[in-house]
């Protein structure tokens, strides 16, 4: 975790590509429907250890209007719970009309204590989002649900690039989100021994386990989050069933052909320091499966 927390949040909000769902049926509405599946997941954030969104429902727009869902208890949710592949259902087999739809938003809540950060000192601070209440968090670009299919997408945070705190104020979001179909993404994942986390060169290599680094094409620029050259995506290493093991796993990875690599230094978001990294790996990503990637 980053020791020195930054003192405002700036984020620059990504559209997502278009997405068409798949599964069988034609696209076409014609009073057909077809089912929505909507998960969210998360990508980390260095200096906080908690972030909290309370969620009141998910707007969905066509061009005939906007459907509203309304959830019967909202959802307060850590977004840095939802990490290495592991998600929240916002929608299950939420029945819809078949056709197109322009644009998703996340609605949230803003009664007291639904929007708030803790850091890695413990303590918590309040988290605002500009005009959230009126606009939500909003997806702007569009997806087809098939009649008689089942559309299954996740939204991915990536607090990461989201979340810094403001000087003399509380930490706002714009959230980075991507919204990802799920029918066209694998996974990388793999082990990271003790030879390789416990390096001379990392002071904090006894409690913080590193991050393994992951960028898009082969034999890319390795380098860290606040360079040119950023990573897609950059995920923990942990124990999570503390039994001495170490993994990570990248999820929600585009087919492709990834560079993976990892380093066990901090990455201060806010000096310009370099990180050393062990020799990068190519892996290609098929759709539907895990990649393995070891560092040893």
């Amino acid at each position: 975790m980053i020791n020195n927390i930054a003192r405002s949040i700036l984020v620059t909000a990504i559209t997502a590509p278009m997405l068409i769902a798949c599964g069988g049926g034609s696209s076409s509405g014609g009073g057909a429907t077809g089912t929505l599946n909507l998960q969210l997941s998360d990508a980390p954030v260095d200096n906080l250890t908690s972030v909290f969104i309370t969620f009141s429902g998910v707007a969905l727009h066509t061009a005939g209007g906007t459907r509203e869902i309304v959830f019967d208890q909202p959802k307060k949710l850590d977004l840095l719970a939802l990490q290495s592949g592991r998600t929240a259902t916002l929608l299950e087999d939420q029945v819809l009309a078949a056709g197109n739809y322009q644009w998703i938003r996340l609605d949230l809540s803003e009664e007291a204590g639904d929007l708030y950060v803790i850091d890695s000192a413990g303590n918590q601070y309040p988290l605002t989002v500009p005009s959230g209440a009126q606009t939500g968090l909003k997806l702007v670009r569009g997806f087809t649900v098939l009649a008689n299919g089942t559309t299954d997408f996740t939204i991915d945070f990536d607090l990461r690039k989201s979340v810094k705190l403001p000087t003399g104020g509380d930490y706002k979001l714009r959230p980075t989100l991507k919204l990802i179909d799920n029918a066209e993404v694998g996974a990388i994942a793999g082990t990271v021994d003790a030879t390789t986390r416990l390096q001379v060169d990392c002071a904090d290599s006894q409690a913080y386990a590193g991050a393994v680094f992951v960028f898009e094409g082969a034999d890319a620029v390795v380098n860290d989050a606040d360079a040119t050259t950023s990573p897609y995506v950059t995920v923990p290493v942990e124990d999570l069933d503390n039994d001495g093991v170490f993994t990570y796993k990248a999820a929600f990875l585009p087919a492709g052909t990834y560079t993976v690599a990892y380093s066990c230094q901090v990455d201060d978001l806010e000096t310009d320091e370099t990180l050393t990294f062990t020799p990068a790996q190519n892996v290609t990503v098929t759709a539907k499966a895990t990649s393995a990637a070891n560092f040893q």
